[in-house]
């Protein structure tokens, strides 16, 4: 199992090398290497050329970290064409890069709008029919999550997306802050592992709220028919996820992918947090 850290607490307050050397700092092996603005950043085209490659190699080796993979996001399901076809363009980029970068596997979400749930799936088969040859081709493996507010939020969902591509290299990101999306506010974690079985290859950790609880009443927005989604990442036993289960299912599975740190909400307090839910993760998958 690799114990990875997503260090998006990170990305506004230090530079590449210091937070790769950050990262190291706080216990781990492996960073998953989420969008930021001086490398991959959300939605737009890598900003990234071989002289910085080759300083974050270097850094890389030098904290004795690896990565676990890299995560770019993009609109690749987006409604607008014009939009996607460069969701596209920033795709095949971003996979030049983890090439260089010697990292063999990548992790996003599907993207696109809940509001235009079929238009959406039309646009990331689209998508996924122009990149799935690129992926093979330079040998990189995919893995996908669901997400709030993107056209598929469940993961059912996702598992029927991921089993129609059939492809043995894209694989399912279960996200724990997502869990009460994943099944409407049932929060059935078993049932959801069980059926994602062989399919799961990364599980992201972070606690969260059920937005469906107090009949519905949890978040009050206004005005009340605003299209908004709401969810948390934060440390592990602070929301209303059942870890208990999540962990037993893990180990009974005897899970051996990718096991990250995801909390981000406390920028300000990135020991504090990190020394709780990494302490969290060791003890509940049986690392400690």
């Amino acid at each position: 199992m690799k114990l990875a850290y997503d260090p998006s607490h990170l990305r506004h307050s230090h530079s590449l090398e210091e937070m790769i050397f950050k990262v190291a700092d706080l216990g781990y092996k492996y960073i998953e290497l989420s969008p930021r603005e001086d490398f991959c950043w959300f939605y737009e085209y890598p900003k990234v050329d071989k002289h910085k490659i080759k300083q974050v190699k270097k850094w890389m080796s030098e904290a004795g970290l690896e990565f676990s993979s890299l995560l770019p996001l993009y609109n690749w399901a987006g409604p607008d064409e014009d939009r996607r076809q460069a969701a596209v363009r920033n795709w095949k980029r971003a996979i030049e890069i983890a090439v260089e970068l010697d990292v063999d596997l990548m992790n996003s979400e599907f993207s696109g709008s809940k509001y235009e749930p079929l238009i959406c799936e039309e646009k990331f088969v689209k998508s996924m029919d122009e990149l799935i040859p690129v992926f093979e081709r330079e040998g990189i493996r995919l893995n996908l999550q669901a997400h709030p507010y993107d056209f598929i939020e469940t993961n059912t969902g996702a598992i029927n997306m991921i089993r129609a591509l059939d492809r043995d290299w894209i694989k399912l990101v279960y996200s724990v802050a997502h869990t009460f999306f994943y099944d409407d506010g049932v929060g059935d974690i078993a049932k959801m592992l069980d059926e994602a079985g062989d399919l799961l290859d990364h599980v992201l950790f972070a606690d969260t709220f059920n937005h469906k609880a107090a009949y519905g009443l949890r978040y009050i927005v206004n005005p009340p028919d605003a299209q908004v989604t709401v969810h948390q990442h934060l440390n592990i036993g602070e929301g209303d996820v059942d870890f208990d289960t999540l962990f037993r299912k893990l180990r009974e599975m005897k899970f051996d992918g990718i096991a990250t740190n995801a909390v981000f909400a406390y920028g300000d307090k990135v020991d504090w947090s990190n020394e709780i839910t990494l302490r969290k993760m060791k003890e509940g998958l049986g690392l400690a």
